[in-house]
């Protein structure tokens, strides 16, 4: 999706005279994390950097015909059931105070809820324990982003990116400046601007070019189940305390976790952990929500964070000891819907060497290099 992305935004922008080679190891895709994506958008962040790149995001969902300029890109489907952060404790709910305050005074619908609010609500949860609710429906919810993808690659190829099937294996490098990469088949191609694009690959990548980069894959797993008794209306994607979230999924339900010992893993593992379910996912769904009780599993998979342990956040932009290097990584699960942001910004750093509309300096390389971490207290 980030190569896609930057990709596309390059491909549209009438200042960049270059050419655009993007390189995949894997064009079925059934292996990366786009395919594997949950495919939501939030606001719900407590930086303002972070809300703003999603509002972005969902500007560019809601305007998706506009941006693509063309008669058959269709209106994307979209489910603005919100997000719904639970406190159970003061601390918590201390924070998703000031989390909302920060997101009311850049615009978005953030309510902070107390429990018997939620209840008249949502009167299918338990919330015995719950000190408070952070909602906000408006441009939070599911977005369809495999059209997106589909419309930038198709787009982006159409506007002279090529797209060649194979696999980076080695990076040159002249002193401060990247001058080309080795291909697996054998063939080697010269650069002017090396984007790294590779998800959960992200820190091999950046080793080749003789980097250091703080991202490793960690696996999450999604389940899709259904209902025995239904709950009649829409399930907001619930952040339970337990680090359980739920969500509705047309007429069926989506929840989702991360393992309660949570390793870097192989980037080809994708093993599923079939205990997982039984052991952390059930027993809080059914005690957040008792009509869970009996539910139907139907689909599961694990997926892929790029893991940013220094901070969980993205990193964006050039090395600083090797400028023409750029990164596009760490995103930590907030990815896809951050693409937009991100395609739009790594093209004006490619066009111009700089930003030209959202100011992403705050996510760049320079704050790992100083052991500085940028604090976002809304991760899941």
């Amino acid at each position: 999706m980030m190569g896609s992305g930057a990709a596309w935004f390059l491909a549209r922008n009438p200042d960049f005279d270059g050419t655009v080679l993007v390189v995949e190891r894997d064009p079925s895709y059934q292996q990366s994390s786009t395919a594997r994506t949950n495919s939501c958008m939030r606001q719900q962040f407590s930086t303002e950097v972070n809300i703003r790149i999603s509002q972005f995001g969902a500007e560019f969902v809601r305007d998706f015909p506009a941006w693509m300029d063309d008669p058959e890109a269709p209106e994307l489907a979209v489910d603005h059931f919100g997000y719904l952060y639970l406190a159970a404790d003061e601390a918590t709910a201390a924070v998703l105070r000031a989390n909302q305050r920060v997101q009311a005074s850049l615009g978005a619908g953030t309510v902070i809820m107390a429990p018997d609010e939620i209840a008249a609500a949502y009167p299918f949860y338990s919330l015995d324990g719950i000190v408070c609710g952070s909602h906000n429906p408006l441009d939070e919810g599911w977005f369809d982003s495999g059209t997106i993808f589909e419309w930038w690659r198709r787009q982006a190829r159409s506007g002279g990116v090529e797209y060649l099937a194979d696999e980076v294996v080695g990076i040159s490098r002249a002193g401060d400046a990247v001058t080309g990469v080795s291909l697996a088949s054998g063939g080697t191609v010269g650069c002017g601007v090396l984007v790294n694009a590779t998800g959960p690959r992200a820190a091999l990548t950046a080793r080749m070019a003789g980097l250091d980069l703080p991202v490793e894959p960690r696996k999450r797993f999604t389940f899709v189940f259904e209902a025995a008794e239904p709950l009649g209306q829409v399930l907001p994607l619930t952040i339970d305390p337990t680090g359980v979230h739920v969500r509705s999924d047309g007429a069926a339900y989506m929840a989702g976790c991360p393992p309660d010992v949570d390793p870097a893993v192989d980037p080809d593992d994708l093993t599923m952990d079939h205990e997982i379910f039984e052991d952390k996912v059930w027993p809080a769904l059914a005690h957040r929500i008792p009509a869970f009780e009996r539910i139907r599993v139907t689909s599961r998979w694990a997926g892929h964070y790029a893991y940013n342990r220094f901070d969980h956040n993205a990193v964006i932009g050039p090395h600083p000891e090797v400028p023409n290097f750029l990164f596009v990584n760490g995103f930590s699960g907030h990815g896809m819907q951050q693409s937009p942001a991100m395609g739009r910004a790594v093209s004006e750093l490619v066009a111009y060497g700089g930003y030209r509309t959202l100011d992403l300096t705050a996510l760049g390389y320079e704050r790992i290099a100083r052991d500085e971490p940028f604090v976002e207290t809304a991760i899941i």
